[in-house]
């Protein structure tokens, strides 16, 4: 049998694996994708794309009709007593993103991307499960569940939290059982209560949050629900069964008895675990996404958690594919994205046990403490501003903790770089982050620099665009990554550093101070 030829398999087609592959693409990289799934999902517990995952999706051309299709995440509504106590509002948080978050189901997420990707030239491989992998210095050999074989340079396992790649290269998945049983359930329902924004309502037995969900040609009236039940039955559970027992859940959390649950698009019943992966690495094999973290779905990182994952992965597994960097750089991809992850899951974590504790120090603190602080407009804004995930920075990774910068207002080396009206060299208009997922970009005080550009392209090749930002006072260059962090800062004067750092970055997959 003639053994089928890759650079980089994609085990895995949820949001990190289709992210991954669409970005490889942008980057040039061959790429095939294999799922062990029959077909596409059609439901999902992930409803919420945080504002750092709308912008990858763009960057990476598949955002779509996506904000057409969901409703805005701008609000969550807290409950005492059946009363409205206190809105978060989620917004911009002065970080510089043009897109909120959306209320958007993961398995539109999905459309959207596997659209993208069929663009970009790759079909995805459905029924196709990995039952074996042989690593060599040099590639991996994938076997497929009807004996097919498939040779490749690199292998990403984006299979999620039970993933078969993670258990076949043996990487540990230490953690713990969070709580007890949660139910969910997208429900359609006759209900009175404002559709601008989500839900919540804490109880004695369990939170109640309701979310709305839309669906194209269909009414308004699709909710998600989500409600802790630990004293529920531990047997399986029929789509009815889920049905009646949030008849009865939703007047005893809410006080509510204004609600006709008419039938279900979908429900499930699960527990919420925390894990992090040992290593995202070993070899040329790397673990994106769930299968390197899972954790509370309170807050909504999951998605836009993988899809960074992925994003990070792509441009250096790009500049290592094509001869521009050595393997060290691929080194970088967990030393910067797991305590990413490290952060998420402290976070979840301790929002899932404030919400779903039971005894009478929790109940206080929801009631006395929690819930006044979160009225705070600073609250407001650092809650909106954790959940962006806009926040995220490499400033301690090893691209970035040697790297000096001009101290002053603006991002340092390893933040996000918000996006930024910016005029090509041809004199047309832009923004940075249009210019990004594919391509570098290098922000200029002038067009009359070649000499510095065609250095910088030594590196990099032509993926480097020149831009002349629109701020007048900026007399910086700027290097920014195709992820949108800011990969080095200095004058013109201290150029001879960025040739340093690039080398350093490239050959050694660090930066010395």
């Amino acid at each position: 049998m003639d053994v089928a030829e890759t650079r980089v398999l994609v085990v895995g087609a949820g949001p990190a694996g289709l992210a991954l592959a669409c970005a490889l693409c942008l980057h040039g990289i061959e790429v095939r994708v294999v799922d062990a799934a029959p077909g596409p999902a059609s439901t999902s517990r992930a409803n919420i794309l945080h504002a750092r995952g709308v912008e990858v999706l763009e960057r990476l051309g598949s955002l779509g009709d996506l904000p057409e299709r969901s409703l805005t995440a701008l609000t969550i509504t807290q409950y005492l007593d059946g009363r409205p106590a206190i809105t978060v509002r989620f917004g911009d948080a002065g970080l510089g993103t043009a897109r909120p978050a959306l209320y958007a189901s993961q398995a539109d997420v999905e459309a959207q991307l596997r659209r993208r990707l069929q663009e970009l030239g790759v079909t995805i491989e459905w029924n196709t499960a990995v039952t074996d992998l042989v690593r060599t210095e040099h590639g991996v050999t994938a076997t497929f569940g009807d004996g097919r074989t498939m040779r490749c340079r690199w292998l990403a396992g984006c299979d999620g939290a039970h993933s078969t790649v993670r258990k076949l290269t043996g990487i540990g998945f230490p953690g713990v059982r969070l709580t007890e049983r949660f139910l969910l359930a997208d429900v359609y329902a006759d209900w009175p209560v404002d559709r601008a924004g989500g839900h919540g309502w804490p109880h004695r037995d369990g939170p109640l949050f309701a979310v709305p969900m839309r669906e194209v040609g269909r009414p308004d009236n699709l909710w998600r629900l989500m409600a802790y039940d630990p004293a529920g039955d531990d047997d399986a559970q029929t789509t009815q069964q889920i049905l009646d027992r949030f008849r009865r859940l939703v007047p005893e959390r809410t006080g509510r008895t204004d609600i006709r649950i008419t039938g279900a698009a979908w429900t499930s019943v699960f527990r919420i675990h925390r894990r992090l992966a040992d290593s995202y690495r070993d070899g040329r094999v790397f673990l994106v996404g769930d299968a390197a973290h899972v954790h509370s779905p309170l807050g909504g990182q999951g998605i836009v958690t993988g899809i960074g994952d992925a994003e990070n992965l792509a441009w250096k597994l790009a500049l290592v594919a094509h001869g521009r960097a050595a393997d060290a750089l691929l080194d970088t991809y967990e030393a910067e994205r797991r305590p990413v992850a490290t952060d998420v899951l402290r976070r979840t974590t301790t929002a899932t046990r404030l919400q779903v504790g039971d005894s009478a120090l929790m109940r206080f603190l929801r009631r006395r403490l929690l819930i006044p602080v979160a009225a705070l407009p600073s609250t407001q804004r650092r809650a909106s501003r954790i959940a962006s995930q806009l926040w995220v920075t490499y400033r301690r990774g090893p691209l970035s903790r040697g790297v000096r910068s001009r101290t002053g207002r603006g991002p340092r080396p390893g933040d996000r770089v918000p996006d930024l009206p910016c005029t090509r060299s041809d004199g047309s208009r832009t923004t940075l982050h249009t210019e990004l997922g594919r391509a570098w970009a290098l922000l200029l005080p002038s067009h009359d620099l070649t000499d510095l550009l065609a250095g910088i392209r030594k590196y990099l090749g032509d993926t480097v665009t020149p831009l002349i930002p629109d701020t007048p006072h900026r007399r910086d260059v700027w290097l920014v990554r195709p992820d949108a962090h800011l990969a080095w800062r200095g004058t013109l004067r201290a150029s001879p550093r960025l040739d340093r750092w690039l080398d350093d970055a490239l050959r050694h997959g660090t930066a010395r101070p």
